[in-house]
């Protein structure tokens, strides 16, 4: 069992992002990168089970969970800026990104614009696309009724429908504690920017090793849409978790880890570079920390 470090990453911009860092410090760095309205805490199963092989990191993006709450900034580039800005904050050159469910849209976005800041790219229940998706379009509809606070019985309802395998109600309590401290306006910010952002268009020009891990159970995103992901990125792979649903990390944690560890020992050996990977020769960010282009 890997411990589990909860600090704080001050990023260029000024923002304080909370994230959770487990592994061995010289391994290969991974980012674990959450979706709508989870934190850092949707990894806690995955980070406790990391070898010595991994450096893992899990921020918590802006507006969710114990992160600071500006007034605006919720479209996906903004957290694509962060994301870099947070590789900025901790010291960390090339790494492999793992982004979950809405935080594959992210993750991909930063691989698309800054290819030498990312060694590869993980998707776990990342959509290729949203807005025409009918549980989307109902989601939305539900999340702009929202008020303050955020009902329990929404984020209790939102897990048990994207979840297909029954889930531990330790972890359930956990998952909704931080899911009922996103504001009512950053859920409905976030949900908007997600739907009516060009989401297809951000998998062109991808050309670091992609990894797809996909559950067939998944009611949100099914198998065509995750086909769009697969054509429009060169050389990416698919993994399919039979029997797990849209929070497939979530309901296997032991596997994901398995297939990440694999994925990253491929792409971002140890020792790579010299030393620790991922930190030897950082290149700079254009624009400087906290302001690249995306």
């Amino acid at each position: 069992m890997s411990t589990i470090a909860v600090k704080a990453a001050r990023l260029g911009s000024g923002l304080l992002l909370p994230y959770a860092e487990a592994g061995y410090p010289e391994g290969a760095p991974v980012v674990f990168l959450h979706g709508l309205g989870d934190s850092w805490w949707t990894f806690e199963p995955l980070l406790r089970q990391l070898p010595a092989a991994v450096h893992g990191y899990a921020p918590t993006q802006r507006g969710h969970g114990d992160a600071e709450r500006p007034a605006d900034g919720y479209l996906p580039e903004d957290f694509a800026r962060d994301l870099v800005a947070f590789l900025d904050a901790v010291d960390v050159g090339r790494a492999v990104l793992v982004g979950a469910s809405s935080g594959g849209v992210v993750a991909r976005m930063v691989a698309g614009s800054h290819p030498d800041r990312v060694a590869g790219l993980v998707l776990a229940g990342a959509p290729a696309a949203l807005a025409d998706k009918p549980g989307a379009a109902a989601l939305r509809r539900r999340v702009d009724g929202l008020k303050d606070p955020v009902p329990r019985a929404f984020a209790e309802e939102l897990l048990d429908e994207l979840a297909a395998r029954p889930l531990g109600r330790g972890l359930v309590a956990t998952l909704t504690a931080e899911s009922l401290k996103v504001p009512a306006r950053v859920w409905r910010e976030t949900l908007r920017g997600l739907m009516e952002t060009d989401l297809p268009a951000t998998l062109r020009g991808i050309l670091v090793p992609t990894l797809v891990l996909w559950g067939d159970a998944d009611t949100l995103l099914p198998r065509t849409d995750q086909q769009r992901i697969l054509d429009a990125i060169p050389g990416s792979e698919l993994i399919v978790y039979e029997g797990a649903g849209h929070l497939l990390y979530v309901e296997e944690p032991e596997r994901v880890v398995q297939d990440v560890v694999a994925f990253a020992s491929r792409v971002l050996p140890a020792g790579a570079s010299g030393g620790a990977p991922g930190r030897a020769g950082r290149p700079p960010s254009p624009g400087g920390p906290g302001a690249p282009p995306v």
